[in-house]
């Protein structure tokens, strides 16, 4: 039988990959089938709960990070390495929390390193880890040389 835990981390990281750019077109099914039918996506801390606020239900997270990837022109390139972090299994569902680094190239010719912390709920299923609730804020950031 599969760790429950391996499963959740299975999702993230999946999760996150799909949000690295370059990445293949015609994706956001994929990214669809990794949250529940009425997930929430929020930013929280003072810069992305203004930025983010709180996206709810499955096709409107997916329109939302969507948003930001190709063929939408925000990006260049960008990369997610997650940290180790925690997962905690209770029946059902399941809770991690984890720093991510992201580092970025943006259209606009800028760089940065961004590191937030990741606190994300899960429902377990016999199949898989479902994001229920997403919740990111961001930590620090130092601007890239060109």
């Amino acid at each position: 039988m599969v760790d429950q835990r391996e499963r959740v981390r299975d999702t993230i990281t999946r999760y996150l990959r799909l949000c690295d750019v370059p990445r293949a077109d015609g994706e956001r099914g994929e990214l669809a089938e990794l949250f529940t039918d009425d997930v929430v996506w929020e930013g929280v801390g003072t810069t992305y709960a203004d930025k983010f606020g709180a996206t709810r239900g499955r096709q409107a997270v997916v329109d939302m990070v969507g948003s930001y990837l190709p063929p939408n022109p925000h990006f260049e390139s960008n990369v997610h390495i997650l940290g180790q972090g925690t997962i905690e299994v209770n029946g059902a569902s399941a809770a991690g929390c984890w720093l991510m680094q992201q580092i970025s190239h943006y259209r606009t010719g800028e760089r940065e390193l961004m590191v937030a912390r990741l606190e994300v709920d899960f429902l377990l299923t016999p199949r898989r880890a479902l994001i229920s609730h997403f919740r990111t804020q961001r930590l620090t950031e130092a601007a890239l040389p060109g």
